[in-house]
């Protein structure tokens, strides 16, 4: 069995993904964001019965505090999954938007991670796993912060890969697709807060048509949830592991199309 520190535990894929491995005899430990979301998640691991395979940590991985204490836990496993995002067109949305995303969707987790990585070379074995997105393949409209978030991830993810395997470290990424966690909802919604048709060129229309196509297509996030058990304490597997798999060969179509259209051209999948 395998220790594992996942962050971004306190709702959504990274919830059901560490309640999930403790059920399969994981021993996980569980980061949340904030102290509420702790209530709810001992709850629900008490519901699950499996109390005695997960510790709950308040891991907001910008706070210093509490990454130092989440340093202490020796582990095999780390699951970088916290993430946020910011929606609206970027020739307009706000660049400190555009910071914030980058911010802790890249920085802060190879921050974080490089601590434990640290220590991973020095037993000569371990795993980091990044929750990148099919996003961090291909682009959506409007969701540009974030594909660039995530595009970034998947760079970082394929370097490191390359420079850790002398040391016995391995790395990999799991890419879902748009499942229903209520994440992409709430990252949709963001470009309300300072969005103004009589400001901006982009019509709020436009913006909400492009949400409403995307959440309209979401799915059932257990598929996803049953997919990271089961991949995460492998000891060997896939790279980039997609999900579900047949959006692989829609990312890799959509990448190739890069090389061939015009730059008065865009994709038939984004008319």
């Amino acid at each position: 069995m395998k220790t594992i520190l996942i962050t971004g535990a306190g709702s959504g894929l990274g919830k059901g993904t560490a309640i999930g491995l403790a059920k399969k005899g994981h021993n996980v430990i569980a980061g949340v964001h904030v102290w509420e979301q702790k209530s709810q998640l001992l709850q629900e691991i008490k519901d699950a019965g499996v109390e005695e395979n997960v510790k709950i940590i308040k891991l907001n991985i910008l706070d210093d505090m509490d990454c130092l204490h989440a340093y202490s836990y020796d582990i095999d496993i780390l699951v970088n999954n916290a993430g946020m995002g910011h929606s609206g067109p970027v020739a307009e949305m706000p660049v400190h938007l555009i910071r914030e995303v980058m911010e802790t969707n890249v920085f802060s987790a190879l921050e974080f991670s490089q601590p434990i990585i640290k220590e991973f070379v020095e037993k000569g074995k371990g795993k980091v796993i990044f929750v990148s997105s099919i996003a961090g393949l291909t682009t959506s409209p409007f969701l540009g912060a974030y594909n660039a978030s995530k595009h970034a991830l998947e760079s970082i993810a394929q370097s490191m890969r390359d420079e850790l395997h002398p040391f016995g470290v391995d790395v990999a990424t799991i890419n879902p697709g748009p499942f229903e966690t209520g994440f992409n909802d709430r990252m949709y919604d963001t470009f309300n807060q300072w969005h103004d048709d009589e400001l901006y060129f982009t019509d709020r229309k436009t913006i909400e048509d492009a949400a409403e196509k995307l959440l309209g297509n979401q799915i059932d996030p257990q598929i996803m949830i049953d997919e990271m058990v089961e991949i995460i304490p492998q000891d060997v597997h896939p790279f980039r592991n997609v999900v579900p798999a047949k959006m692989a060969e829609n990312c890799q179509k959509y990448q190739q199309e890069q090389y061939t259209l015009n730059c008065n051209e865009i994709s038939e999948s984004k008319k």
